[in-house]
């Protein structure tokens, strides 16, 4: 990832923040002065740790509205604010509708229809919960995407709380667009929004997802001619640690990986067989699983 691709990156830095995201912020403020100093955080956890707004609370002075869904965290979220006339914390599990939804949450509280910054960190649904804010017009939106989703794949995982998931940069682009909002830069796991009338403040050449994400995180697979899987960039995977292996992507044993049109007439007869084994199987399977 280049900074000439992703120019506000020049300006990461934490204070609170895990990937720069503080410093990052900071920058589009600069660029935005007359944004309301007001800031809605749903997954504020316990209000500072890896929080992209408690900056903004303690230094700059704004207020804000934080969500938070488990009740132990929501308890420490509170003794953060305890003495904050400005910080209104609330303990729900934030959703898409229903009386969990984000616009009927932010109708009880104090801020206004436009407000500065929306963050939106709950591990899943994070494209659900944007998708449903109708009443309310945040300048800047920060969320979390899939990092492991190449950039040019859209992807939006089923619109259930019950999963986690997580969606693709380039479906949250797609999503930013149709409410009016333009991509400006990503950290790791964040893209940063803007809505389009301030978009031209910030002299970006190349706004897609191609351009502004970190591939690092990325996985490719392809096949070769023989039949191999080949698979490319993160190895692990990110959320559970484990290393992915070549061999654990393998759709065809070892001895029938060769061009079909080389393989001598008893290996292909047998390839056959094991290929007819194999369909067998796999309906077998999905009539099971329906």
């Amino acid at each position: 990832m280049t900074r000439q691709n992703n120019p506000l990156l020049s300006y990461a830095k934490n204070v609170f923040s895990q990937n720069g995201e503080d410093g990052v912020i900071e920058r589009i403020l600069e660029l935005i002065p007359e944004t309301s100093r007001w800031c809605v955080e749903l997954g504020a956890w316990d209000g500072k740790h890896l929080s992209n707004t408690h900056h903004l609370m303690i230094h700059r002075g704004w207020s804000g509205v934080f969500i938070e869904g488990n009740p132990v965290k929501a308890n420490e979220l509170k003794r953060t604010y305890a003495d904050n006339a400005g910080a209104t914390c609330i303990t729900t599990l934030a959703s898409f509708d229903g009386d969990n939804a984000l616009d009927v949450i932010l109708s009880k509280t104090k801020i206004p229809k436009q407000f500065g910054i929306l963050c939106i960190d709950i591990d899943g649904n994070d494209y659900h919960v944007w998708d449903s804010l109708k009443k309310y017009n945040p300048v800047i939106v920060v969320i979390e995407f899939n990092p492991s989703i190449p950039a040019h794949i859209e992807f939006v995982q089923p619109k259930d709380m019950g999963v986690n998931q997580g969606s693709s940069l380039a479906s949250l682009t797609a999503l930013g667009r149709t409410k009016g909002y333009e991509l400006i830069a990503t950290t790791s796991h964040n893209a940063f929004f803007v809505l389009e009338k301030f978009y031209s403040r910030f002299s970006l050449v190349n706004n897609t997802p191609e351009a502004l994400k970190d591939r690092r995180l990325e996985i490719d697979i392809f096949q070769l001619y023989d039949g191999t899987i080949v698979m490319r960039g993160a190895p692990r995977m990110l959320w559970h640690g484990i290393h992915i292996r070549p061999k654990d992507v393998q759709m065809i044993p070892f001895y029938f990986r060769q061009y079909p049109g080389s393989m001598g007439h008893w290996r292909f007869f047998m390839f056959r067989a094991w290929r007819k084994f194999r369909v067998l199987r796999e309906k077998i399977f999905n009539a099971r699983h329906r």
